[in-house]
């Protein structure tokens, strides 16, 4: 849906916020939020502001679906679930930014969406748009500060409370509140995902990569108890275009991710399987914290993304890491000559992804009690398809970027009962968090 204005009449902001609306319609047909972000970018590119402007609205929207759904029922005639999808996706936009965008003033947040809709063949309802906006807008300034004061007393139950206030669907919620902290895991998913980086210690240190990006007026910081973690504050711009990309003095990996090769400990000169490996984060970290100096065989069933792997490792100037597209449940039957070969295992087990909700934007829309229940014996069967690669007391590190239980303790629990010559050396949970880093579950095995 190409709209260009009529030449009478600017169209100021209507940019960045008519590709949000793209997005959003992208996704409610079915299409993945980052795909659709990054196809709309492509076809129509916005830089600096602008692009950070759409992203925020595409995914914060998209996001908090369940509390702007839940703000068209109250002040709408046609419930949410009924309304054209059109009109529903235009309406979030326009209510994400009365509720969420303290950067954009009200009258700008009800007159773009109003204008978007005259330009996307929604004139008829472009009135119907004004008036909802606007009266949200009046409950919002006679109400409280939090994005839900204004609908009414909150549902009694406390599922239903907790996920209309963390806009998350109604099992997650439930589950949610069997954990330590619900509300820091809610608030923890509705924050933009902090952009952390690893950097590469065999191209630079962390005195000269906090330097060059302090001398392009880029703030970093150091994350403790990560040697080669450090965290972008505020807006970055284009990744490439930052100090050391080209060189290869760094690259992109969550906190919780870098903490999983620390884990495994890989040693300069042993042998490395990397399961389940692309786009090849967790590989690269291996064969730095190795020196260069072994092999790290990356596997991964899909050859186009197993491609990512080695060219990130061109970029890191590392050399032994090889790659191989096969199905790592096959392994031992397909490469007998591994057999007893690897000093030490990661599987980074294919999983629901509960931990970075905040990250995948609509994840919390896709996921669902059965896929988990699915998940969850492939993941058993990864795990001990590994073991007969692994030499006498080798180590193997289980990982995963969810946090529930059954995806992670349980199922560790039940492959030792099943298993009594394994030992479990070390494990933690990592619990996504408001301050950033994702929630992500790692466990040491020791045969």
């Amino acid at each position: 849906m190409a709209l260009a204005p009529p030449a009478e009449t600017p169209a100021i902001g209507l940019a960045p916020r008519q590709l949000a609306w793209q997005v959003l319609l992208a996704v409610g047909a079915g299409a993945y939020a980052d795909v659709a972000l990054e196809r709309e970018l492509q076809r129509h590119p916005l830089e600096g502001a602008d692009r950070a402007l759409a992203t925020e609205l595409a995914y914060g929207a998209i996001r908090q679906r369940r509390l702007l759904d839940a703000w068209l029922d109250a002040l709408g005639k046609v419930p949410a679930a009924r309304q054209p999808p059109k009109l529903r996706w235009l309406l979030h936009l326009g209510l994400y930014q009365l509720l969420f965008s303290s950067r954009v003033p009200a009258s700008a947040a009800v007159s773009t969406t109003v204008e978007l809709a005259k330009r996307g063949k929604l004139g008829r309802l472009a009135p119907v748009a004004n008036g909802l906006l606007r009266a949200c807008g009046r409950r919002r300034a006679e109400a409280g500060p939090e994005p839900w004061d204004g609908l009414g007393p909150l549902p009694s139950d406390p599922a239903a409370s907790y996920g209309l206030r963390h806009s998350l669907p109604a099992w997650l919620a439930e589950l949610a509140l069997q954990w330590p902290d619900p509300e820091a895991f809610g608030l923890a998913c509705n924050q933009p995902p902090a952009l952390d980086l690893r950097l590469n210690l065999l191209r630079t240190t962390p005195a000269g990569a906090l330097e060059a990006f302090t001398a392009a007026g880029i703030e970093a910081a150091p994350l403790p108890d990560l040697p080669g973690g450090l965290t972008l504050l505020g807006r970055s711009g284009e990744l490439r275009a930052l100090p050391g990309y080209a060189d290869g003095h760094w690259c992109v990996q969550d906190r919780a991710a870098q903490a999983v090769g620390l884990l495994l400990d890989p040693q300069p000169g042993e042998r490395i399987l990397d399961a389940c490996a692309a786009p090849g984060g967790k590989s690269t970290h291996l064969a730095e914290l190795m020196g260069n100096e072994g092999e790290v065989w990356a596997v991964d069933r899909s050859e186009g993304r197993l491609r990512r792997v080695g060219v990130n490792a061109a970029r890191l100037g590392l050399q032994c890491i090889h790659t191989l597209a096969a199905d790592a449940t096959a392994l031992a039957a397909e490469k007998p000559e591994w057999l007893g070969w690897f000093d030490r295992i990661l599987l980074d087990a294919p999983c629901s992804g509960l931990g970075t909700l905040a990250r995948h934007a609509d994840a919390r829309w896709r996921i669902s009690p059965e896929s988990i229940t699915e998940l969850v014996p492939l993941q058993r069967a990864l795990l001990e398809s590994l073991l007969p690669l692994l030499k006498p007391g080798g180590q193997l590190v289980y990982a995963t970027c969810t946090v529930h239980p059954a995806e992670n303790g349980q199922l560790l629990a039940g492959f030792l009962a099943d298993h009594p010559g394994w030992q479990l050396q070390q494990s933690w949970q990592r619990w996504p968090a408001a301050s950033g880093g994702d929630g992500f579950f790692a466990a040491r095995l020791q045969s």
